[in-house]
């Protein structure tokens, strides 16, 4: 008779353990989403989150060159990787391309960035990287376009294009056969960054 109150005591204290422990990551998801939002602002962004910017903003350089980018796509190349061998190594996508102007989207989860990849006769046509959605700052979210042109210096083009409603601000930089473009909604949030074979 002990053994089994004992038993319940243990279950019961696991279970109400479990509950707190999925509020509060509730909570702590919830706030990280609030500070990514925020974290845009440069005032948000501290020495350190810039520092692991840069590093992630130039590990884009080289990786580049090779039609590549780096990270958990690493391994794929533009013009070359099949629609195939994405799937077989992420997985089918969160939403598949519906025409041949489409991206295949793979979101962002828990601390890995999120892609999107175009396809032209089942090769990689594009590549889309937008970063992590958790600490974005120390991501993409803190690659300002000053510190692009800083680092990076002058851009091969520098153009406004539409999306929809909004105006975004395209730069790009030719590397080798490829084009690296980061799209920016504003001189202090970068959207995302394109890898194509130049000229396309």
């Amino acid at each position: 008779m002990n053994t089994q109150k004992s038993i319940k005591q243990v279950m019961l204290t696991a279970t109400l353990t479990g509950v707190l422990a999925v509020g509060t990551l509730g909570l702590t998801s919830g706030f990280a989403s609030v500070q990514t939002v925020s974290a845009a602002t440069p005032s948000k962004v501290t020495a350190s989150d810039s520092q692991m910017a840069l590093k992630t903003l130039n590990s884009f350089y080289k990786p580049a060159l090779k039609g590549q980018l780096p990270g958990n796509a690493s391994a794929f190349t533009v013009g070359k990787t099949t629609r195939d061998q994405v799937v077989k190594a992420f997985g089918k996508p969160d939403k598949a391309m519906t025409d041949a102007d489409g991206f295949d989207t793979y979101h962002a989860e828990m601390g890995n960035p999120g892609y999107a990849f175009n396809y032209k006769l089942t090769k990689i046509r594009e590549m889309r990287y937008f970063g992590t959605n958790v600490e974005r700052q120390t991501n993409i979210g803190g690659i300002t376009m000053k510190m692009l042109l800083k680092n990076w210096y002058t851009p091969s083009a520098t153009t406004t294009i539409k999306n929809g409603k909004m105006k975004q601000t395209k730069v790009t930089y030719v590397r080798g056969a490829y084009q690296l473009e980061f799209i920016f909604n504003s001189s202090t949030e970068l959207d995302h960054i394109n890898l194509r074979e130049k000229g396309l």
